[in-house]
């Protein structure tokens, strides 16, 4: 007999990159020299100094649980972070350590959504952020966002968008697929809608410290009320780790804490340990020599991408991704990118893994190779005609 699944499966759909990834490994395992541009994960090896301190803290033996919102030092490390880099003082007794972005988000989102209740984010955004709002009994209200805002929710579409039922806004800065800044005042309004409307701001800030010609602004520096999201995943380059925080306000704390008890116990003990280098002087100078390479990728396809007749109607300011308009080529993203693949062995992201607006003829590229292989991916391309 076959198991009954509960209903809100109906509404986690695939994660498509994945899908993606597992089949240019099959190709690869097959004999094929496949170019990944699908996975957003950085290329860069975790930095030596946060390996040899996540050595030293396995063979020191710290390998017990830790406090649920997790190491006091750890915490107190990201608490001078903002002070430092933003000038903003967030309390350590704010700061949730948490197992990747992805933990900070279910905790985020189980602290505001119960059955019914509406968050509203842009389309295109990160897919999990939806899943994770149904898997809690909401419902995601996508407002369908172009190349006008930078694909990103503006203030004004959050006031039309909200609802009876809305509890919550959530974006990214910067945005995964498009790589979208938001400004301070942007966000600041955006946070003024919520606050007017009694709901809450949450924002994924986890592509912070990955901008290029610019600095993005954190959105505690503009309200302090807002539920910020971060990891040690993308600028840091511990994708493996399983390492994140999130800042909730004050009042917030001690409800978080509980959540976090019973839905993790707490974050990878030695991972913490480690991510205690990722502060160092040294640590920051080798990943801002890792930006200026990113940098260095983005604007080799900006220039290069035309040649296939794709579009960038919005040139990213921040993540290592390119949100590609491809009509020219294409009305079916999802196929194009299957024949890229089987036909050129060039991995990318269908539009359709991160949204409905206009998914079929946009694709998302994710520079987390060198430029030589960037040059020889977009050569591929071009011969498929």
């Amino acid at each position: 007999m076959a198991l009954k699944l509960a209903e809100r499966m109906r509404e986690i759909a695939p994660f498509r990159v994945m899908a993606i990834l597992e089949a240019a490994r099959a190709r690869e395992a097959a004999g094929y020299d496949v170019i990944h541009l699908e996975v957003g994960e950085p290329d860069f090896a975790t930095p030596p100094a946060i390996v040899e301190a996540g050595r030293r803290a396995l063979a020191d033996g710290r390998t017990f649980y830790s406090a649920a919102q997790g190491l006091p030092e750890l915490r107190r490390a990201i608490s001078r972070w903002y002070a430092e880099r933003y000038r903003v003082d967030v309390s350590p007794e704010r700061i949730l350590v948490t197992p990747g972005a992805s933990g900070a988000l279910m905790v985020a989102l189980a602290l505001l959504v119960g059955d019914g209740d509406e968050v509203v984010m842009a389309d295109p955004t990160y897919p999990c952020n939806r899943h994770f709002v149904s898997l809690y009994g909401g419902t995601p209200v996508s407002v369908p966002a172009g190349p006008d805002s930078r694909y990103q929710l503006t203030a004004p579409m959050l006031a039309e968008a909200w609802g009876a039922r809305t509890v919550a806004a959530m974006v990214a800065s910067p945005a995964n697929p498009t790589g979208g800044v938001l400004s301070a005042a942007e966000i600041k309004g955006l946070a003024e809608v919520c606050r007017d409307r009694g709901g809450a701001l949450i924002v994924d800030e986890i592509y912070h410290g990955l901008t290029y010609g610019c600095d993005a602004a954190s959105a505690l520096q503009v309200a302090d009320d807002a539920l910020v999201i971060n990891s040690f995943s993308k600028y840091f380059q511990m994708t493996g780790w399983r390492l994140g925080w999130l800042v909730v306000p004050e009042a917030l704390v001690e409800p978080a804490t509980r959540l976090a008890q019973n839905l993790y116990l707490c974050a990878p003990a030695p991972a913490q340990a480690a991510a205690l280098a990722a502060f160092e002087a040294d640590t920051i100078a080798l990943l801002e020599e890792r930006r200026a390479e990113f940098a260095r990728r983005r604007d080799f396809l900006v220039d290069a991408l035309p040649r296939l007749g794709w579009k960038l109607p919005v040139v990213p300011d921040g993540a290592f991704y390119l949100y590609a308009d491809v009509s020219a080529v294409t009305d079916d993203s999802l196929a194009y990118c299957a024949r890229i693949l089987e036909e050129a062995d060039v991995a990318i992201t269908p539009g359709l893994d991160f949204g409905q607006h206009r998914a079929n003829t946009h694709v998302r590229i994710a520079y987390t190779t060198g430029v030589d292989r960037l040059a020889e991916a977009v050569e591929r391309i071009a011969r498929l005609g």
